[in-house]
């Protein structure tokens, strides 16, 4: 035990005493000389820090994974979620294209609010993911329960009856199709 604890103590004088023999060499210099130094320690740290700048950067880019789907979703549509699944079951597993035409032949209440939030996904893959919009279908739409309004309506012999304004949540996801 004792044997490490001098080669410690050895290995410590050592890295201190070329410190202290690189100080006294820079006291010797010129004053020119001596302000010339700091400002080149200062590029050498910079050039340092923006090469590790530049590793980690291009480390990140390497790693993202390619994105093979776009999402969009509406929430709190003013649609009761059965109605709105009659138009979605219309549209769901064709192209883009096709679903547009379809929606825009419809004459549903939800239908426009569909043919908007199609666009939106249509929109987020082109712009965000760069797919191609010909190739482009629609891989999975849902309708869900959002928030319930709880209304009455006065009757007869001023008792009430409950009513309940239902609203939807609706989700899309669109793909890229190789063969079509």
């Amino acid at each position: 035990m004792a044997e490490t604890k001098k080669e410690v103590v050895t290995e410590e004088k050592v890295t201190t005493e070329p410190k202290t023999k690189k100080a006294s060499s820079k006291k010797s210099t010129t004053a020119s000389e001596a302000k010339k130094a700091p400002a080149k320690k200062a590029a050498a740290k910079k050039e340092t820090s923006t090469r590790a700048k530049k590793e980690t950067k291009a480390e990140v880019k390497e790693v993202k994974p390619t994105v093979t789907e776009a999402k969009a979703k509406v929430l709190g549509l003013k649609v009761t979620p059965r109605k709105v699944r009659l138009v979605l079951d219309l549209v769901r597993g064709k192209k883009v294209d096709e679903a547009l035409e379809t929606l825009s032949l419809v004459h549903k209440d939800a239908a426009p609010m569909i043919i908007k939030l199609i666009n939106s996904a249509v929109a987020n893959a082109t712009n965000n993911f760069n797919m191609n919009k010909d190739k482009l279908y629609i891989h999975e739409i849902m309708a869900s329960d959002s928030f319930k309004m709880r209304r009455y309506l006065p009757r007869a012999k001023g008792s009430a009856s409950g009513m309940v304004k239902r609203f939807s949540n609706v989700y899309i996801t669109l793909k890229e199709k190789s063969e079509f």
